[in-house]
């Protein structure tokens, strides 16, 4: 493509400007962007951007943050989703730009509640940490200029006098490394997790931090920076709620789920009833699992059950005259009569095939819809028994579904960190015999399909001595939210372009 002189100066100008706004990949997000872009774009930055988190999300429970597999995996869904992977790389102008928007959509969506704003925050932490760990000495140097974080790195004389006193205070240090290490002079109020630790020196009022521990420091900062934000913007949300456009988009982002929606299934109609109840047992998630046992007991769901489970058996591929027989016959052993069945339920049964009222299909729910939406009340059975569950009673359920006491106490700990989904994965990999189950779990369905694969010998996992050492067990785990919050990537169907707003934010 050729262009004139002054069309070569003007795209010259144009490409000045663009590495001028984003001079570093890596940035605190400070400023909003402020360019105009479709909702299609909008849409589709912001999906991304949650697969990445969910991915940011999964590694940092599975893997050490540390570890070579980590930023392997990491890197890799940066390239595959085209986010900045190299920090301070140059000619990724669009990466960036991005990186920046989808930062600041996903901010909107997920400043509406405390649960959301503290899992944002946790995935933002953690990406922002292994894109700082990547960069040179040289190129962290120049991101803390940018970023207005100049520490003074103190003098070859005021190291040598401190030598001693840097060497035993700090943890791996000896006299030849302090000499070796450049350090730097910062505010007490600066290093307070470093101080706690006991991992810096401090005199008058200042501690004395190592260029490999600056990383806390920057860390710390942003926090603080992106904490204060999420307040802000969620005070601001009165204002965006107005708008018809947005409003909606947002909420959906919260509890979005962007892998296959199970409508329809292959395998429609090949499901017989009498299998059901075997199946519960080998093949469904616990949540749904819970619910065909309540209903076996008591001949009867609440509506949030009846919901959650017919979609679900919808799902698998129960046709509609089987649906209707399945559950006429099991309310009838309770209290309702065949008559009271036909007025009173059967409606809803077909209306959630499509069949009455407005037509529409509706599709099974989606683990984020299960653990985000209706919380279950006294007497009802249906939600998320590791969201919903209390632990003792969640223990007392494994415990009578023979799962072995250390797979429990690996279930607990994961529920104790907020991460629901990964404690479900758990619990399949549990009850299938294998360790790597090599998906990530987003849906009830993609559960009993999965398990149906392997079972019937479709699936190859990976079968190791032990998995408790891929775990990682920290306190910043309980930071975060349900890991189910958001879609992951690793579902590789869910990387279908779509076509429209439409089509993706359908109820689920």
């Amino acid at each position: 493509m050729e262009f004139s002189s002054r069309a070569r100066q003007k795209h010259a100008r144009l490409a000045g400007d663009r590495r001028e706004q984003y001079p570093h990949s890596l940035q605190f997000y400070l400023e909003p962007p402020m360019e105009s872009i479709s909702l299609v774009e909008f849409e589709s930055f912001a999906i991304d951007r949650l697969k990445l988190l969910k991915v940011v999300e999964n590694l940092g429970v599975s893997y050490v943050r540390s570890s070579d597999t980590y930023k392997t995996k990491l890197e890799a869904e940066l390239r595959k989703l085209k986010f900045p992977y190299r920090a301070l790389a140059e000619d990724d102008y669009e990466a960036r730009r991005k990186d920046h928007i989808s930062h600041f959509i996903l901010r909107l969506a997920y400043c509406q509640s405390e649960d959301l704003r503290r899992w944002f925050l946790q995935q933002e932490m953690d990406l922002f940490r292994y894109r700082f760990n990547e960069l040179t000495e040289s190129l962290m140097q120049k991101f803390l200029e940018h970023v207005n974080l100049s520490y003074e790195a103190i003098g070859e004389d005021l190291k040598n006098e401190l030598a001693y006193e840097l060497s035993v205070s700090t943890p791996g240090f000896s006299l030849s490394k302090v000499k070796e290490q450049m350090f730097y002079k910062v505010g007490l109020a600066d290093a307070v997790d470093l101080f706690r630790a006991r991992k810096v020196f401090i005199k008058d009022g200042f501690a004395y931090v190592p260029f490999k521990e600056i990383d806390v420091i920057v860390l710390n900062n942003y926090r603080t920076k992106l904490s204060k934000a999420l307040a802000l913007t969620a005070r601001s949300l009165p204002s965006i709620q107005s708008d018809e456009r947005l409003q909606p988009l947002l909420n959906h982002l919260s509890h979005s789920y962007v892998g296959p929606d199970y409508s329809i299934q292959k395998n429609t109609g090949k499901i017989s009833l009498e299998q059901i109840d075997a199946l519960s047992v080998k093949s469904f998630p616990l949540c749904m699992r819970q619910l065909h046992r309540a209903l076996r007991d008591s001949h009867h769901l609440r509506h949030g059950g009846r919901m959650q489970y017919g979609l679900f058996l919808k799902g698998i591929g129960l046709t509609l005259e089987q649906a209707l027989e399945f559950w006429k016959k099991e309310f009838i052993r309770g209290k309702v009569d065949a008559d009271k069945f036909d007025k009173g339920y059967a409606y809803s049964i077909r209306h959630s095939y499509g069949k009455e009222g407005k037509r529409t299909d509706y599709t099974p729910y989606s683990c984020m819809k299960i653990i985000m939406s209706n919380p279950p009340s006294q007497g009802d059975y249906h939600g998320c028994p590791f969201r919903h569950s209390d632990p003792e009673l969640l223990k007392q359920k494994l415990q009578s579904y023979k799962i072995p006491p250390s797979g429990i106490s690996q279930v607990l700990e994961l529920v104790k960190g907020m991460h629901y989904q990964l404690a479900c994965q758990k619990y399949f990999e549990l009850t299938h015999d294998v360790d790597d189950i090599g998906f990530s779990l987003n849906h009830p369905n993609q559960y009993f399909t999965e398990s149906q694969k392997l079972l019937s010998g479709g699936r190859e996992v990976k079968k190791e001595s032990s998995n408790l050492g891929n775990i990682q067990q920290k306190n910043n785990s309980q930071e975060s939210i349900n890991s189910s919050s958001t879609p992951t990537s690793s579902n590789a169907k869910a990387d279908t372009e779509l076509e429209g707003l439409e089509a993706y934010f359908t109820e689920d």
